[in-house]
């Protein structure tokens, strides 16, 4: 966050002088998405594979000034997207200096900041606040309370001399004091029904109830929320009204096509060593195949963090092997993908009746990725000479104590080995790890052909005939 700008104005008359009006959060996030969109900018900056589907549906809410619900399985990037909302703000707003909730100076909603602003006139003092605190975030937790939400009687303003009645001795809750911002409520199904039911008020009448009596705030917040369908179509755990309330339902998806789910990991994961594009398609694949496969709870989805915990492991792996052999740079090798099914089994539900072949049927699914990756790189490239290197003696062997110039050194000179790096985007010039890894996966491709055997024991795999 910037230092506010000097030049901004510092009192309410400053501010009226100025032509600062207010002007309100829906019409602010209208304004400026318009703006974006007539200028060709990016509104939603790291948000991968939702440019033709979800983007289209919320740009059209916002413009509406419509309250919204993302539906969506586990790890689609419905919480990401939210958090990109905040940049649809001004950069710097005006708020009364030392006011409870971010009220505009020209417009104070609370007694205390209209007596304020009554008192004091042009002379009150005027903060800035970044559109960033504009944004508030909160997990629907069942233990999430009225108070939590929209606020209580504070017992030390009670104990100061006012009346139960008084509207000053409220403490206010999350969703009034992000007045003029944005509101987020993430896994909404999993507040409890009477919880819901205050927020009934917020979203279409704009005020708030606290203790029997009632505010007439004019709060102004866009409320966003999060939720699976399956609570929220099946289980029925929000409410009627309050689903009525939302002007704007959207669902979101996991990634549509390969590249997009290798972008996500290429944006999210935090690699330790090189992970080369063939391996991320694999891992996308693998993730895909998830999705797909009969054996797992599609009910719980499979998030896109496990495409880049995968890559992650894999990656960590590679900078094992590196460690462990002095090889440099740490490039993952197709070798390193069994370490992923073992260690991430628990990020997937299966369905009743899998106990005890989850690992199985992970490493089923891997070798599927691999060789759908494997013929889509090597489409129309005779492997044939490679596996007759292979067959005649010139046994590779590969493991997370080998190096990548041993896999190499293993068999001889073949001009297709230049053109199975080249189908892996590597160059002859590179690093030995890298065209090992391009090959290794030519021999991968090949024992999942049938067209040669593999030996594996804990610690090395060895390709022959």
């Amino acid at each position: 966050m910037n230092a506010v700008p000097e030049a901004l104005p510092r009192t309410a008359g400053e501010l009226r002088a100025a032509g600062y009006t207010p002007r309100p959060i829906a019409r602010e996030i209208h304004d400026n998405l318009l703006a974006a969109l007539r200028e060709g900018r990016e509104a939603w900056p790291g948000i991968v594979g939702f440019s033709r589907t979800v983007l289209p549906q919320l740009e059209r809410a916002l413009l509406a000034g419509h309250d919204v619900v993302l539906l969506g399985e586990r790890g689609q990037g419905k919480t990401r997207l939210l958090r990109t909302l905040a940049g649809l703000l001004d950069e710097w707003t005006p708020v009364i200096e030392g006011a409870e909730l971010g009220e505009h100076p020209l417009q104070p909603i609370t007694p205390a900041s209209i007596r304020r602003a009554a008192e004091l006139g042009d002379d009150l003092p005027v903060a800035w606040r970044h559109r960033s605190e504009r944004y508030t975030e909160k997990l629907a937790t069942p233990d999430t309370s009225v108070g939590d939400l929209i606020g209580d009687v504070d017992p030390v303003k009670v104990a100061e001399g006012r009346s139960l009645g008084d509207p000053e001795t409220i403490h206010f809750g999350l969703v009034p004091r992000a007045h003029r911002g944005i509101v987020a409520l993430n896994e909404l199904p999993d507040l409890a029904e009477r919880i819901q039911v205050a927020l009934l008020n917020v979203m279409e009448e704009r005020d708030i109830q606290v203790r029997g009596y009632t505010l007439r705030l004019p709060l102004d917040v866009l409320l966003v929320a999060t939720a699976n369908p399956e609570d929220y179509t099946n289980r029925g755990r929000i409410i009627t009204p309050l689903k009525d309330r939302f002007g704007a339902e959207i669902r979101t998806h996991y990634p549509l096509d390969v590249a997009a789910e290798v972008a996500v990991v290429r944006q999210e994961a935090e690699l330790v060593a090189e992970v080369g594009e063939p391996l991320l398609e694999v891992l996308a694949r693998f993730v895909r195949n998830l999705r797909e496969s009969t054996v797992i709870d599609q009910r719980s989805g499979v998030s896109a963090r496990f495409a880049v915990a995968a890559a992650e492991t894999v990656a960590a792996a590679a900078l094992r092997r590196s460690a462990l052999t002095g090889e440099r740079p740490a490039v993952a090798r197709p070798v390193d993908l069994d370490a992923v099914p073992a260690v991430l089994r628990g990020k997937v539900e299966f369905e009743p009746g899998e106990e005890g072949r989850e690992v199985e049927h992970l490493v089923h699914l891997l070798r599927r990725a691999v060789a759908e990756t494997a013929r889509e790189r090597f489409a129309g490239l005779d492997l044939r000479p490679l596996s007759d290197a292979v067959a005649d003696g010139h046994l590779v062997a590969t493991g997370e104590r080998v190096p990548g110039s041993e896999v190499l050194a293993a068999l001889p000179e073949l001009p297709v080995l230049h053109e199975v790096a080249q189908r892996a985007g590597v160059s002859a010039d590179e690093p030995a790890g890298r065209i090992a890894a391009a090959v290794e996966l030519a021999l991968e491709s090949l024992f999942l052909a049938r067209r040669l055997a593999k030996d594996t024991d804990d610690t090395t795999t060895v390709y022959g005939e």
